[in-house]
């Protein structure tokens, strides 16, 4: 479905019937992800998953996407759908996206589930990761999307999971160029948003890839028991709903049964 925000299209799906969940999908990636995980969860709930700024078939919003204009654009849809509160589960970037919209709307979170994702900014040296990025990706962004995909997975699970990393190279090859430079400096520019985090008093939980080679598994150990969120880890990299997909979907039904 198409809903029209400051003169761009973005796009979203639903179904099911229930308290509302929103999807938010990662970096390079697009509402797509979820299909399995909504069609399990629309038998009891009202799952809504949305293409983020410059991602599949929403169009751009400017040459910096910050979370926090994300936030303002997923809320346009919920507003447009009278969705006044849900459950939001983020995946890496959607996961910052959803913390951007607990902080600016607090009171409409009723569940929060950040999916290898956290609440911590980026560091100094992944910020000049990302402009590297930036450079690259302006030359070559076939050749960067292809690396990218294939480096979010534990190494030991590149071989295992090839076709599926095959597809999502194909889905990220198709996410422009500005797409994907917006992110990247919105993700740079992220804020610390531990305060966030500790400070909401409802369900939370963090679902984590203990060899996950983009977020560092010991920092999400220190975040969970910095900000009072309850932390599960899985054997795997940063792709979990792909490479732990049965334990994810067990743990995330045990979360909405809560």
């Amino acid at each position: 479905m198409i809903f029209t925000y400051k003169d761009i299209k973005i796009n979203y799906t639903r179904s099911g019937k229930g308290p509302s969940i929103v999807f938010l999908h990662g970096f390079l990636e697009n509402l797509s992800m979820w299909e399995e995980m909504t069609t399990v969860f629309s038998k009891k709930y009202h799952c809504i998953a949305i293409d983020l700024l410059g991602h599949g078939n929403t169009e751009c919003l400017g040459y910096i996407h910050t979370m926090e204009e994300m936030a303002k654009a997923i809320k346009s849809v919920l507003d447009h759908l009278e969705i006044k509160n849900a459950t939001f589960i983020g995946h890496s970037m959607g996961g910052y996206a959803a913390l951007a919209y607990l902080e600016l709307f607090a009171s409409e979170v009723s569940r929060l589930v950040l999916l290898n994702s956290t609440s911590f900014p980026d560091s100094e040296e992944r910020k000049l990761n990302r402009t590297r990025a930036i450079d690259i990706v302006k030359k070559n962004p076939n050749a960067y999307t292809s690396m990218a995909i294939a480096n979010l997975f534990a190494e030991k699970n590149r071989t295992k999971f090839r076709k599926e990393i095959n597809h999502i190279k194909n889905q990220a090859s198709r996410t422009p160029l500005q797409g994907i430079i917006s992110a990247l400096e919105g993700m740079k520019i992220r804020k610390d948003q531990r305060a966030t985090l500790s400070g909401f008093k409802n369900p939370k939980i963090i679902l984590s890839g203990k060899l996950d080679p983009v977020l560092n598994y010991s920092q999400n150990f220190q975040e969970a028991q910095e900000c009072k969120t309850k932390l599960v880890s899985f054997d795997g990299g940063h792709m979990s709903y792909i490479e732990n997909k049965k334990d994810l979907l067990f743990e995330l039904q045990k979360f909405m049964d809560l």
